[in-house]
């Protein structure tokens, strides 16, 4: 499996990865989490995908999206900020050129059920090695996130702990808690080491379509 990097200027050339992804989307938000989320047909979309992100889209090696993330930079609206306040406790919502905001974090277990060291989904591994690398590449020194309490203990296994920003609230059916990814070497290592791979996962949208 490989990790595609795609930036808006590309999303052109690559829709229908792009319409994979949002499919993908759909049937983990949606149809399998029951979230309350905006749907458009077979996407699942929201307000936030209209701001040129990036996307972190895994891909099997049959050519399937497997698993996705969407990165913003904290210089604008973001989801923390402006959908979730209340999971700031009363704490401003961090900005700044050098924080990345990831949301819509995904996985299809159904089709990515390989598991890695410590019974984690290898593919879940790879997408955070890749949300590491992006950030590096962005030359962001730390992600913030809004996750869930079952994702939370996963990241603590994983070796990438999340530094909460305040307690976890209910949000719907959801526990919700909001908090810091380091990007550190070590961190990076860390998760290669629990993925049981080498080095870089990230590459090019348009590698990616030359190679396929």
């Amino acid at each position: 499996m490989r990790a595609v990097v795609l930036h808006a200027p590309q999303f052109s050339r690559n829709l229908e990865l792009l319409s994979a992804m949002y499919r993908m989307r759909r049937r983990v938000f949606k149809d399998r989490l029951d979230w309350s989320v905006s749907v458009s047909g077979e996407f699942e979309l929201d307000v936030y995908d209209a701001l040129g992100p990036t996307y972190l889209v895994l891909v099997s090696d049959t050519g399937q999206a497997i698993g996705a993330v969407r990165l913003l930079p904290a210089t604008g609206p973001t989801m923390l900020a402006d959908t979730f306040p209340a999971l700031l406790g009363g704490e401003t919502a961090p900005r700044g050129d050098n924080i990345l905001e990831s949301s819509r974090f995904c996985v299809d277990t159904g089709r990515a059920a390989e598991q890695g060291s410590k019974g984690l989904n290898r593919a879940t591994m790879i997408l955070f090695a890749a949300m590491i690398e992006a950030a590096r590449l962005a030359g962001a020194d730390s992600i913030v996130t809004v996750t869930d309490i079952r994702m939370e203990r996963i990241l603590r296994r994983a070796g990438w702990p999340l530094r909460r920003i305040a307690a976890p609230q209910q949000i719907g059916s959801t526990m919700a808690v909001a908090g810091f990814l380091e990007t550190s070497e070590q961190s990076l290592l860390q998760i290669y080491g629990e993925a049981g791979i080498a080095g870089p996962v990230l590459v090019s949208a348009d590698i990616a379509e030359i190679a396929a």
